[in-house]
């Protein structure tokens, strides 16, 4: 009977963080989605009264936050598949070289991930600064520009893109760089022997088996880029003419700039499930992709 009840004692102090910290909150933010909570019921809460659906109608029909979907939207397209596209190449390239200074560019490319967000957006806008930053000196010797990178709102999502990209890169290439540390070498060894040129191998061996690695990274990437949030917010405050509030910060501008908690738990829980749908559709994909032997 011990035996049995091992694993449980194992696995409590994890679940009861997770409970306390993580379920618990969000029935809390659940409920909190049925009402009119604000500033002024967490003072008093008698002036809190149930609304029903009233917050997830208005949402649906609130301008700003289909804006916001739509730049969301924009992010997790564009986004997406450079972080993977890119990170995925630095990591068979750095894997390639067996010198001491690939071993130093993991350090710099890994280095943005973590470093402070605010740090990083000190420095990207005095890069983005229209008079007297680098990007645009570096142009004007090609007679490009000036541009207006974060005040000009045909450019200024392209500009937190490339900043969240840039960020995002180092930590996905060293999860791809432990899974490529896993193929066997007998694998290129033996496609060596066949004749297999560098770029076949990649491919017909590195990609294929680097699938379950690919996949999780398209995950946690999704959901990061689905929930964008400090790019927009210390660099453009959703600005210029709201053309990069992403929906994490439609949410933190409703609930922490204008105390209206219960419209942000609605839009909070829409966001939520919209996560766990695009989660489930990549598991449907990916159990899809196993069943026929891909």
């Amino acid at each position: 009977m011990k035996k049995h009840k091992a694993p449980y004692f194992f696995i409590a102090p994890a679940v009861t963080l997770l409970v306390i910290f993580s379920i618990i909150p969000i029935m809390l933010a659940l409920f909190i989605s049925f009402t009119d909570m604000s500033l002024a019921g967490l003072a008093d809460y008698s002036r809190i009264h149930f609304v029903g659906l009233e917050n997830y109608i208005n949402i649906f029909t609130d301008k700003l936050f289909g804006q916001a979907v739509l730049n969301t939207g924009y992010y997790v397209v564009i986004g997406v598949p450079l972080v993977i596209g890119i990170s995925l190449a630095l990591a068979i390239m750095i894997n390639v070289g067996e010198n001491r200074f690939f071993h130093f560019l993991r350090l710099v490319f890994y280095s943005p991930s973590i470093t402070n967000t605010v740090a990083i957006a000190v420095v990207w806008m005095y890069l983005y600064n229209p008079t007297i930053g680098l990007l645009n000196h570096l142009l004007s010797y090609i007679h490009v520009g000036p541009i207006l990178w974060l005040t000009d709102p045909s450019t200024s999502k392209i500009s937190l893109i490339i900043i969240a990209v840039w960020r995002a890169t180092g930590l996905n290439m060293l999860i791809f760089l432990a899974a490529l540390r896993g193929i066997p070498v007998a694998y290129y060894e033996a496609a060596e022997i066949d004749g297999a040129t560098k770029w076949q191998q990649v491919f017909k061996i590195t990609i294929p088996l680097l699938k379950f690695s690919i996949f999780f990274v398209t995950v946690t990437t999704l959901i990061g880029w689905f929930q964008f949030f400090e790019e927009p917010f210390i660099m453009t405050k959703g600005g210029p003419l709201d053309s990069t509030v992403s929906v994490a910060l439609f949410i933190y501008q409703n609930g922490f700039q204008y105390s209206k908690f219960g419209y942000a738990a609605a839009c909070s829980f829409i966001l939520f499930i919209g996560i766990i749908l695009v989660t489930i559709i990549q598991l449907k994909i990916q159990n899809r992709q196993k069943q026929n032997g891909m």
